[in-house]
């Protein structure tokens, strides 16, 4: 098998290539896309099995294609990991390209998970209506603000139904996307929670086995804070949005849309809005909104049994969610 360590970037790859069988060693400086796409092409007409590792990247969707048609190996690698893993200060694109290429014959190389074409289409489908819904939010906000300036005020009036209509077919488009997953369904009977809310959040988790407690979700989301402790004194600051962007956003959506329809949700964010402020308020409540959604997913409960039995149904010495007296 040849192993190829790729230092990538969007017009260009640098290539550290090794045969284990020859120990043949090859550098090449690759341009996007012919150049890439002929080399490898060549490799699949010379019948080798081909391993190739990058740094994670955003632009690399075409590379992902061409290698899965080519029935080639790819690792996708933590670029920090691999960053911290490197000792030597000098940095160009020879040394990375080696630096991985070693990495990955040591199997020391930090792999990452990658979610699938199919998966990837979806989570495109549901951007592009948050940012067309961005866009349209934006305009309004422009257009009232003239309006208000010459002293007009015609609210809706001034959007029109063609803007709205562009938006209604993506969101029809998630809807049936929703119906055709049952575990999108089951979320979507939390209160406050939509087809859109509960198709990102389990296009990004894709499975609850990933996690093995609520808190991970909470870090994996972003939604946990950053800490900055040192001796006796301890430190949090904000959270560190180190996941999902847009399932965070929708998530705090939920989470208000929520304490309009349960009483108990309602009283717990009134409550956190006085001791704090409601900016504060409202992550809380949206990492709390990802927690429930992550045992409903994994218990396979829609949100009536969520309230009967709580997240810790099914384990020893717990009868309705609460632990019992002889556990």
């Amino acid at each position: 098998m040849l192993i190829i360590g790729c230092d990538y970037h969007p017009s260009v790859q640098q290539i550290a290539m090794v045969d284990p069988e020859t120990v043949e060693y090859v550098e090449r400086r690759l341009t996007h896309r012919a150049e890439a796409e002929q080399f490898y092409r060549e490799l699949k007409q010379r019948g080798v099995s081909v391993r190739v590792g990058i740094e994670a990247t955003g632009q690399s969707r075409w590379f992902e294609r061409l290698l899965g048609e080519l029935n080639f190996e790819l690792w996708i690698g933590d670029a920090a990991r691999i960053r911290a893993m490197q000792v030597r200060k000098q940095k160009n694109d020879r040394k990375d390209a080696e630096h991985v290429l070693k990495l990955m014959m040591k199997d020391a190389f930090p792999r990452i998970w990658v979610p699938g074409p199919e998966n990837r289409d979806t989570r495109q489908l549901v951007w592009h209506r948050h940012r067309m819904v961005q866009m349209r939010t934006r305009a309004m906000n422009q257009l009232q603000s003239i309006a208000l300036s010459e002293g007009v005020r015609r609210k809706r009036g001034l959007w029109t139904e063609k803007g709205r209509a562009s938006i209604d077919e993506l969101t029809k488009a998630v809807e049936q996307e929703a119906e055709r997953r049952p575990e999108v369904e089951r979320l979507q009977t939390h209160p406050g929670v939509g087809p859109i809310t509960a198709l990102a959040y389990v296009l990004v988790l894709i499975t609850p086995d990933r996690f093995q407690c609520g808190k991970q979700v909470g870090s994996y989301l972003g939604l946990i804070p950053c800490e900055d402790s040192s001796a006796d004194q301890w430190r949090l600051g904000h959270i560190s949005k180190q996941g999902n962007g847009l399932v965070r956003y929708l998530l705090g959506q939920s989470a208000l849309a929520a304490t309009r329809y349960d009483h108990d949700w309602h009283r717990q964010y009134a409550r956190l809005a006085n001791r704090k402020n409601h900016a504060v308020a409202k992550v809380a409540m949206a990492r709390k909104l990802a927690l429930r959604l992550f045992w409903m997913w994994k218990r396979e409960w829609d949100y009536e049994e969520w309230k009967k039995f709580g997240s810790y149904a099914g384990q020893l010495g717990y009868q309705h969610g609460v632990q019992s007296i002889t556990a």
